[in-house]
């Protein structure tokens, strides 16, 4: 039976009673804000009134149930926030009509239960509910369930309010039954990640969603949703019970939890509609309505929403902390086996996990090493439960002690100075109010705003998006981004100087006066505490002070005129300096919002370093001097083997600049040498030669591209027994792949009673004629194998994740995966990507012992829908289980 019901005139209420129902109901209500209105804005007079408001409508729509003529075996239920018994001033009200299963056969009779229905949900509508409804039996609540996760959610947090009770006790114990917490888990983290990075991934949004974004009530909701599925804890009192939280936790949350629900509850009225979104134009009047007023320097939206950050940066936290202890208990890797990293840290499952709950209080230097620890370590993924409670709890140690310390003071410089890591560690330090306490100039900019045009990031937001800007223009892999910039970058001797730079670039803003120089005399001082060596601490000082000067000058001066080279050419001084700037620089404009940067900009200050360097009388780089060597070096390498001049130019021209930085000379003289017969081949062409390495083969293979050509060449290695160990993937200008694999046979290099390459050497032709005639076939992808796992494997089990999120051009995504290796493994994960028609641009495969690290520059119109998203990030989930 058809349940869908239509809003029609109602049946069984006259319009003077429902007009008089109408007017209590409004009137009540007003009642409740009237008295919230009326007293402090505090968060227990928030609750209160939600709860008030919730409680109310209840009477309401009991009373209405029991006009409405439905049958005794029928029930109502509150569900979604109303069902928890909160609602907001301009909520919907979330209802479900559970109908009796054995429901009659007689046409009259349904016709009757459906004229009821009818007449309750209009008055509803008539008496000023925004109700959302639902009419379902217990099964087909069941079947719904089973097939939308939010259905699933909402039916979890469900209300008894009236009708038959025997009913809902049926459904609740249905409901129950059909609950898999591990499923329920997984889908629930799937769906918070895909909400956060529609939120940007950061509480800091300059128009944050109280209720969605990142550190807002949804976090909070998440974790009690997975813990009740779970049997942990159906409020914060009983996760302290069962241990998940601690009671300092639990004071925390329902703190920071109040605060929310106060400033939503304040935006509701004062939009006067439902609206979640602290937008620019609300954010006076709320902060207004919480009587803060504008101070010198400070606008009270401002005060307002600090406010808001701090709580939704604590949220943030907690939701960490304890998402991962719920993940934990349901897993059930709680009592994993754990490494020795040293003697103050250990690792389990790729998490960093301190060997003692007190560790920090008993050895506060250890805080800073914590991150320090975790940018060094190969393997290390993240900081676990554990480890982020031990911190959450030790923020009072760092005090103006702690910031003294010689000791913590060298930890500190030596994350600076460490070779990677840096982007990830700092954004850690920040998420956990680490880098604000060591940095106290950096707490003072913690979720503060940028009313401008362009920023569309808090200031400390901006600085690390800044910081990792620089560190991109150090990595191969992002060479294409700004290819200018990477060459630059090359030739850069100390990269601290220029993280520091971007450290400190806007660390004084919202003070009143030039926040450039107060910023300058704030790194001055840091250098001079942490021992940073004179001419570099010059060199940062001057990069901090000037840090707006060259944007200023490209945009806004007439380059052409040899006065306003030659006045900035005096101004930077050196050619060193006029590189960290110009580095700075782009750095600089591309944190402030993706859309800020373009083509133009980026040409006028390009020009501007080349004309300056120019003025300076500096060798001007036509190219980066290290790929430039590697060219030369091939050319040679291709001269010696006898082909002929420029054999390589066709090939070239096709390639981008991230080719030459990922690719070796010899790589890059053996591709040319093998595929300039074949540059406009119809057919798949594949070179392979025992690998220079000493190790297995190197196979290339050339062909246009298509959706499912890398997991075809996958899925002939896994069939082949061939394991891979480095994919480098291109598409040349041409629409061409490019792709370069590093394989072994494991039958092979167990067996070293032979000569290992002369073996692989009998196996280059085979693999080429076999490759090729798989890559020919346009039949369907076989099923991948699954291969055997190690005893290490067994021992140490990696928890499969993974992580998708679109690139900063909002132009591809990036595919995050981590799990314990296998045979098959890199297949399986081709596969689904080549099922849902999504193309792969680039892969990086990172192989640490028995765990693999895989990163993929993917695209494809799947990826657009967030339903699809789900789907594929679902099924890749079951292809990298062990």
């Amino acid at each position: 039976m058809d349940l869908s019901v239509d809003l029609v005139e109602p049946v069984a209420l006259s319009p003077e009673c429902l007009g008089d129902l109408r007017l209590r109901f409004l009137a009540g209500k007003d009642a409740l804000i009237r008295h919230f209105e009326s007293a402090r804005p505090t968060a227990p007079a928030a609750t209160r009134l939600i709860r008030g408001i919730a409680r109310h409508t209840d009477h309401t729509v009991a009373g209405l149930w029991e006009q409405s003529g439905m049958p005794d075996d029928a029930a109502l239920l509150a569900v979604g926030g109303y069902g928890r018994g909160e609602l907001f001033p301009h909520s919907d009200v979330d209802v479900l009509v559970l109908l009796p299963s054995n429901l009659p056969g007689n046409p009259s009779a349904q016709a009757h239960i459906k004229r009821s229905v009818e007449a309750f949900i209009t008055a509803c509508w008539d008496i000023g509910l925004e109700i959302g409804s639902s009419v379902r039996t217990v099964e087909e609540c069941m079947a719904e369930a089973e097939r939308d996760i939010t259905v699933r959610t909402a039916l979890l947090e469900s209300r008894f309010l009236c009708g038959s009770r025997r009913g809902f006790n049926v459904f609740r114990r249905n409901n129950s039954q059909a609950m898999h917490p591990r499923s329920f888990l997984r889908a629930k983290t799937l769906e918070m990640r895909q909400r956060h990075q529609k939120f940007e991934d950061t509480p800091y949004s300059l128009e944050p969603n109280c209720k969605e974004s990142p550190g807002g009530l949804r976090d909070l909701q998440v974790i009690i949703w997975v813990a009740r599925a779970a049997g942990l804890g159906r409020n914060w009192g009983e996760l302290a019970t069962s241990g998940l939280a601690t009671p300092f936790e639990v004071k925390q949350l329902q703190r920071n939890e109040g605060v929310l629900k106060l400033i939503r509850t304040r935006l509701h009225l004062v939009a006067g509609r439902r609206e979640d979104r602290l937008v620019f134009d609300l954010q006076g009047a709320v902060a207004e309505s919480f009587g803060y007023r504008a101070t010198n320097g400070q606008r009270a939206s401002e005060v307002l929403m600090r406010r808001y950050y701090w709580a939704a940066k604590a949220v943030a936290q907690l939701n960490q902390i304890l998402m991962l202890n719920i993940e934990e208990r349901v897993n059930g890797s709680q009592d994993a086996p754990m490494r020795p990293i040293d003697e103050h840290f250990l690792e389990r499952d790729g998490m960093l996990e301190v060997v003692s709950d007190d560790l920090y209080q008993r050895h506060p230097q250890v805080i800073l090493e914590t991150f320090l620890t975790y940018q060094t370590t190969r393997g290390i993924t993240g900081l676990s439960a554990r480890t982020l409670r031990a911190l959450y709890n030790s923020r009072d140690l760092m005090n103006a002690e702690f910031r003294r310390d010689p000791v913590n003071r060298a930890t500190f410089m030596r994350i600076l100075h460490a070779p990677s890591g840096h982007t990830h560690a700092l954004r850690l330090m920040n998420e956990t109010s680490v880098l604000g306490r060591y940095l106290w100039v950096f707490r003072r900019i913690v979720g503060q705003m940028q009313h401008d045009l362009f920023h569309v990031y808090t200031v400390d937001q901006h600085i690390l998006m800044v910081l990792r800007n620089v560190r991109r223009f150090f990595i191969p892999e992002h060479a294409h981004e700004y290819p200018y910039c990477s060459q630059l970058a090359m030739q850069w001797d100390k990269p601290y100087v220029l993280y520091l730079a971007a450290l400190f670039h806007d660390v004084a803003k919202g003070r009143g006066g030039d926040h450039s120089d107060l910023g300058a005399a704030e790194v001055r001082r840091f250098s001079r505490d942490h021992g940073v060596e004179r001419d570099d601490a010059l060199l940062i000082e001057f990069l901090v002070k000037a840090h707006l000067t060259m944007s200023r000058v490209a945009q806004k001066e007439d380059l052409s005129d040899p006065v306003v080279i030659q006045n900035f050419a005096q101004l930077v001084g050196t050619e060193r300096r006029l590189t960290a700037l110009y580095l700075l620089t782009v750095a600089d404009i591309r944190g402030t919002s993706p859309k800020v940067w373009n083509a133009w900009k980026g040409k006028l200050l390009e020009d501007l370093y080349r004309v300056t360097l120019r003025a300076l009388g500096g060798a001007q780089p036509h190219l980066d001097a290290e790929i430039e060597a590697r060219k030369q070096e091939a050319r040679h390498m291709l001269n010696l083997a006898l082909q002929p001049p420029d054999v390589e130019a066709p090939l070239w021209k096709t390639l981008e600049i991230s080719y030459f930085a990922r690719h070796d000379v010899g790589e890059i003289a053996w591709h040319a040498r093998s595929l300039h017969a074949q540059l406009d081949a119809d057919t798949p062409v594949v070179k392979a030669r025992v690998s220079p390495v000493g190790e297995g083969l190197q196979v290339v293979v050339y062909a246009r591209d298509r959706a499912d050509l890398f997991a075809r060449i996958c899925g002939y290695f896994d069939s082949a027994h061939f394991n891979i160990l480095d994919a480098k993937v291109h598409t040349t200008r041409a629409g061409y792949a490019l792709d370069t694999f590093q394989v072994i046979n494991p039958h092979l290099e167990a067996s070293r009673d032979g000569a290992p390459a002369a073996q692989y050497r009998d196996l280059i032709s085979l693999v080429e004629n076999q490759l090729g005639n798989a890559l020919a076939s346009e039949g369907a992808l076989p099923e991948p194998s699954r291969g055997r796992l190690s005893r290490r494997v067994r021992s140490f089990p990696v928890t499969p994740r993974i992580t998708l999120r679109p690139d900063e051009r909002a132009q591809h995504w990036l595919l995050g995966v981590s799990a314990s290796d296998r045979s098959g493994l890199l297949y399986a994960i081709a596969r689904v990507l080549a099922r849902h028609q999504i193309n792969l641009q680039l892969a990086k495969i990172t192989t640490l012992g028995e765990r693999v690290e895989d990163t993929f520059l993917i695209d494809g119109s799947a990826l657009r829908h967030n339903r699809m998203q789900i789907a594929i990030e679902t099924e890749l989930l079951d292809a990298i289980a062990a």
